[in-house]
């Protein structure tokens, strides 16, 4: 595309220049919890982050992060492997690829109002299995949705696909930060799910979700699935994809999900806080996150030998048990059971071990929709 076609499409898109994609890390270059080795589960798994991998049934799909891309525009895709088939796939059951958009992000759509706007998707997608396939625009609770279709007619081949819908004018959009919208592409299902493509419907529970003819990819074993460029936005027609950053898609992710997994340094322990001994034999200190998160998150520690608290001036004592107590966005009270040092005196928490990847000691704020 020449210059003055792209800065054509910018203007006829009806969008802002800069911020106009509603999708988070749509290049799949952020991945916090780990680029490899992450199936998809009944709550959501996710690789790149705030895109979710559902399995609602007996068949699960790997995901991680792949350099195969379409060209040199991109580094990263996502790549679904399915890992256990479902070739009987029960009338409740579902699969799916999906991003939540907090309620926020999608205020300038004007959904759920008579000035809703026309959306426009676009991305890259290469799958091992041909077809067609299904991606709905849902509102929270699954009761608005608009169901598209395309089809992969070539093999493990890389394609551009551009898709646009109507805005909806009525249904409840949150507007808060909650979940606002989500984009949800099928990869096989039951009868349930059945709808109508080309329109809007209201439906209970995300019953819309795919068309009757859509392939069930995750009957396949060992299929493979890939998306790249993931853009939504305002407008008639798709634009050029919005290349933001590592440095922000990284502070955009961590407002939803936030790890500490900070690797020693020319074998330098790493500071995660200060703390004081406390009368009930735990050492308490206080971590603030780097943004604010979207919510008070969940905190989970994993590996936690490989954290260790000193007081004092000790030589330290390895930690086995790493309490987290959320109690805002925008930080949180750590305690750590010690044996060392008299109440009162202060000490510092530090990740000391050198383990990485899965033994690796990290913790994972958790705020995603």
């Amino acid at each position: 595309m020449s210059k003055a076609a792209e800065l054509a499409a910018l203007i006829g898109s009806q969008s802002a220049l800069s911020n106009r994609n509603l999708i988070i890390n749509g290049a799949m270059q952020v991945a916090q919890r780990g680029t490899s080795g992450i199936n998809s589960a009944a709550g959501g798994g996710i690789c790149a982050d705030r895109h979710k991998g559902f399995s609602n049934g007996g068949g699960v799909f790997s995901m991680e992060q792949s350099s195969t891309v379409p060209n040199n525009e991109f580094a990263y895709s996502s790549k679904l492997t399915v890992t256990t088939a479902d070739s009987s796939i029960a009338s409740a059951d579902y699969y799916s690829f999906q991003q939540t958009i907090e309620g926020y992000n999608i205020i300038q759509t004007g959904y759920g109002t008579s000035d809703a706007k026309r959306l426009v998707l676009s991305f890259w997608v290469r799958s091992s299995v041909t077809g067609k396939y299904s991606v709905t625009c849902f509102n929270n609770g699954g009761t608005e949705g608009y169901l598209n279709t395309f089809n992969i007619s070539s093999a493990n081949t890389w394609q551009k696909v551009e898709l646009s819908w109507i805005g909806r004018t009525s249904g409840t959009w949150l507007k808060t930060n909650g979940a606002g919208m989500i984009i949800r592409f099928d990869l096989g299902g039951g009868s349930s799910g059945h709808g109508t493509a080309d329109q809007w419907t209201t439906t209970s529970g995300y019953g819309n979700t795919r068309t009757a003819d859509s392939v069930d990819w995750i009957a396949t074993n060992g299929a493979t699935f890939y998306m790249t460029g993931l853009q939504l936005e305002i407008g008639e027609q798709a634009t050029p994809f919005e290349h933001r950053s590592y440095g922000d898609e990284l502070v955009a992710c961590q407002r939803y999900t936030y790890v500490y997994n900070s690797e020693r340094s020319g074998g330098y322990d790493q500071a995660i806080s200060s703390m004081s001994k406390w009368s009930n034999g735990y050492a308490y200190g206080a971590y603030n996150f780097p943004c604010t998160m979207r919510t008070a998150p969940s905190g989970t520690a994993y590996n936690t030998n490989q954290f260790t608290i000193y007081i004092a001036g000790s030589t330290g004592q390895p930690n086995t048990e790493l309490n987290i107590e959320v109690a805002s966005p925008v930080s949180c009270e750590m305690n750590v059971q010690t044996s060392l040092g008299s109440t009162g005196e202060s000490g510092m928490f530090r990740k000391t071990g050198s383990g990485t990847g899965a033994s690796a000691g990290y913790i994972v704020f958790d705020a995603e929709l």
